[in-house]
């Protein structure tokens, strides 16, 4: 008799541990991991975290998507990979269309608006440790690395210049090689000043705007810029009816024979070296 009662005992815990573990899984289909989601500095404003709130960053040289952090910039700058994204999985904000992934010697890293997405763990006592969750000690390191946050209206890419005629230019558009910091925008697509344009001025864009496809404004409202740059030296100025950010007083604009292709900057030698030149953090001020 004993021994049925006490079958019966661990049959009805049997049922209730199934029951409990079915419970258990629904309740994690139901809550799934935020794999990515938007943490907030007094600072820095909005920007990027995984599930654990450890802060995720930009690479000005991976302007055209690819990840050029490798090998040993890889031991300080560890990749990040989420894993599949769904709207289920990521915070309030984020949109799952920003984010896809990019392979990298084999193994996937995941992309935030076409930017691959890494770790900081800076060297220290010898060795290289992740930086701890709620830190954002990577921003700004080199002038090349920067917080991902989901609101530039200005990103800093650093490439070389390669002009439509196929030369190579330095940042003084004279043909020569080496890499030239200027501003794109979120997405890495660059953004141009033009010559003969005064503070504030815009002298190329026809009231029609009949010209705009050769060399369209950047039409944007100021939203977040990189912290190595300074956010008072942007404006915005009417152009017939629209919007144009400025920098240091000169007008900013994209150019259609790029075809909106990140990291392409063949406007530098159109129509010649120098007329419409990228613009950069330490251009002089447009005259007044």
């Amino acid at each position: 008799m004993k021994t049925r009662r006490k079958l019966m005992v661990l049959l009805v815990l049997s049922v209730a541990g199934v029951i409990s573990n079915k419970c258990t899984k629904s309740s994690d289909n139901n809550n799934p991991v935020v794999k990515v989601k938007l943490a907030t500095s007094p600072t820095l404003g909005q920007y990027l975290v995984d599930q654990d709130g450890y802060t995720l960053y930009f690479f000005a040289n991976d302007y055209n998507g690819k990840v050029s952090c490798t090998d040993g910039c890889a031991v300080v700058w560890p990749p990040f990979y989420a894993g599949d994204i769904t709207m289920d999985n990521l915070g309030s904000g984020l949109n799952m269309a920003d984010f896809d992934t990019v392979m990298v010697n084999g193994s996937p890293q995941t992309r935030y608006k076409g930017w691959p997405l890494y770790y900081y763990a800076p060297s220290s006592g010898g060795y290289n440790t992740r930086e701890t969750a709620g830190q954002t000690g990577g921003e700004g390191v080199g002038n090349i690395w920067f917080v991902a946050k989901p609101d530039y209206s200005i990103m800093l890419v650093n490439t070389q210049l390669i002009g439509s005629d196929g030369k190579d230019y330095t940042g003084i558009y004279t043909e020569g090689t080496g890499k030239t910091l200027y501003f794109s925008d979120a997405k890495g697509i660059t953004l141009y000043t033009f010559s003969k344009d005064s503070f504030n001025i815009n002298k190329f864009t026809k009231s029609d705007f009949s010209n705009n496809s050769v060399w369209p404004i950047y039409e944007s409202g100021l939203m977040k810029v990189p912290s190595s740059l300074n956010r008072s030296l942007f404006d915005s100025i009417n152009v017939y009816g629209k919007m144009q950010l400025t920098y240091n007083g000169w007008p900013l604009y994209y150019f259609g024979a790029d075809n909106g292709v990140r990291g392409s900057n063949k406007g530098i030698s159109f129509p010649a070296p120098g007329v419409w030149p990228v613009a950069i953090k330490d251009m002089m001020s447009a005259p007044k």
